[in-house]
């Protein structure tokens, strides 16, 4: 996996990239009460807005780091936003992107270089 300064996660699957936020985000957020889910197709740039996320605590999103097309979401997430606090590494992904260019994820940390930065 792949780990942004945001506390997201990316995981390579074949030519698309499965997103989410880290465990440690979910510590930060508390309890997620709310997600909203971009529809399969939208086609994204940097910087736009794909997912929001609200908790107890505070409101979030997920926002586009690089140009691409959303080609599946966790529909999971909108009847049970909680499975993000539950397995926010696993079950509990929020979309899937195939990226214009898959080469933007080289400069992205591990998870050694991730667990530095939030220790």
């Amino acid at each position: 996996m792949k780990y942004t300064e945001e506390h997201d996660w990316l995981r390579v699957e074949g030519d698309i990239v499965v997103v989410g936020i880290t465990e440690h985000a979910t510590e930060q957020l508390g309890d997620v009460v709310f997600v909203e889910l971009p529809e399969p197709g939208t086609l994204v740039s940097r910087g736009d807005e794909i997912v929001v996320i609200e908790s107890v605590k505070a409101a979030s999103e997920i926002s586009a780091m690089y140009d691409g097309e959303i080609v599946a979401v966790n529909e999971a997430l909108v009847e049970a936003p909680s499975l993000v606090n539950e397995d926010p590494t696993g079950a509990a992904w929020f979309f899937k992107i195939k990226l214009a260019d898959m080469a933007v994820l080289d400069a992205l940390m591990d998870e050694a270089a991730y667990k530095d930065m939030i220790a």
